[in-house]
């Protein structure tokens, strides 16, 4: 039988870093080993190819009950940069340490992977079909991966109603107002969309030292002081309401909705989870201007982080729009919209089953991703995402830490705990 922990440490020792573009090949090795893996496991499965090397694979594992609609179980093969020279342990050498195994992907999301093959492994039958997409390019645009195959190969996707992936199921603790330990496992019913936009401003050119009330600089330097400073306000969608009052319930806390930055407050370190998802942002990164100090450009750019919730964007961006002034416009360098899955649902309540039956004392909640994963590519079909990867984490394992960061490791105990619960989803669905 397939043990989860090496075949995580196998994935791990394949360097998929994904450097943003295409000058790489990254995925190509890891996908030929999981194919490999499901073709020993009876599991016909194809590698699709964007471009040369940035490979997919896709398989479907037919359920007992055909009447019913598949579920999608995807994963993302590539993972980003690690420089060796800031971790205790080499980043790919998949080393097991002090019961963590120690890696790039460890947590984001090789893990994962792994325990979904595993799970596979160990003979789940699942009720409904099963379509896998373990793909390329997650961790940069997944114009090589996710958003590829939807466009090219829809079809592969035909009859999913909903799907699984990272970002979800795993242990949070949190202290209640009596001071128990509170399991909470947060699920992702939702994501906040991205939206990259460049500004441009343009005004007159001309020397430096003259007076000049039409100065690109200027007027850009105004528009992002305007944006910067604007104070979003609230915006409660149904994931985010649902969290603070069920997490409020299980920890004791009072919930007032009329004042969700206390409650927030009030909820300690389980606020944290929702601070990001309960306003829009809009975040200034990028500027560009001019060629010489003593000369005003025509023109002046930057870009603009924008993070906006489901069902907030036409007034996000008129909103923006009045606060760019004069002779600044916008236009997206990617945009990607919010997704939003329904908070009651039967896919839900069987995620909590599953979590309960090997914690009993897990509380089980939505939330909304303040980022992005690949839903965002499989939502345009239609289909229901969910963040659901599970992990038992021990107190005080910094859990939210690990994904891009140093010294990425998961829980031996975690892999386990997470590949049967993914085994018991699987098979009751």
């Amino acid at each position: 039988m397939a043990d989860v922990v090496e075949l995580c440490a196998d994935l791990i020792r394949f360097d998929t870093t994904n450097r943003g573009g295409n000058d790489a090949e990254p995925e190509r090795p890891a996908a030929e080993y999981v194919a490999a893996f499901l073709d020993g496991l009876g599991i016909p499965s194809k590698i699709l190819e964007a471009a040369p090397g940035r490979a997919s694979v896709i398989a479907r594992v037919p359920g007992t009950d055909p009447s019913l609609p598949a579920l999608l179980v995807q994963g993302h093969l590539d993972v980003v940069p690690a420089d060796a020279a800031d971790w205790s342990v080499p980043p790919f050498s998949g080393e097991v340490r002090d019961g963590y195994l120690w890696g790039r992907g460890a947590t984001d999301m090789k893990d994962f992977v792994a325990m979904v093959l595993t799970a596979l492994a160990g003979g789940v039958r699942p009720r409904r079909d099963l379509v896998l997409a373990f793909v390329a390019d997650e961790e940069d645009r997944g114009e090589w991966g996710a958003h590829w195959l939807v466009a090219e190969h829809p079809e592969l996707f035909e009859g999913c109603a909903a799907a699984i992936s990272e970002s979800g199921g795993y242990t949070y603790h949190v202290p209640a107002a009596d001071g128990r330990d509170v399991h909470l496992y947060p699920v992702g019913t939702a994501e906040r969309g991205t939206a990259h936009l460049r500004l441009t401003a343009r005004g007159r050119a001309g020397h430096g030292s003259r007076p000049n009330d039409e100065n690109a600089v200027t007027r850009l330097v105004g528009a992002l002081h305007r944006i910067a400073a604007h104070r979003w306000p609230v915006s409660l969608t149904p994931t985010v309401q649902a969290f603070l009052e069920r997490t409020g319930a299980a920890l004791g806390v009072p919930v007032d909705l009329s004042d969700v930055d206390g409650t927030v407050a009030a909820l300690g370190p389980a606020g944290s989870l929702v601070v990001p998802t309960v306003r829009n942002s809009t975040t200034p990164t990028m500027l560009d201007a001019g060629y010489k100090v003593n000369v005003i450009p025509s023109t002046a750019t930057a870009q603009v982080d924008v993070r906006v919730l489901p069902g907030t964007e036409e007034e996000l961006f008129a909103t923006l729009d009045t606060l760019l002034g004069e002779d600044v416009t916008r236009e997206f360098v990617a945009h990607q919209p919010p997704v939003q899955a329904p908070v009651d649902s039967p896919w839900f309540d069987t995620m909590a089953g599953a979590l309960r039956a090997e914690d009993p004392e897990a509380v089980v909640v939505p939330y909304c991703l303040g980022g992005g994963t690949d839903a965002k590519a499989f939502a345009q079909l239609g289909i229901d995402c969910y963040g659901f990867a599970p992990l038992w984490l021990p107190k005080g394992f910094p859990y939210r830490a690990m994904a891009h960061g140093v010294d990425e490791r998961v829980p031996v105990e975690g892999l386990r705990f997470g590949t049967r619960v993914l085994s018991r989803f699987l098979e009751n669905c």
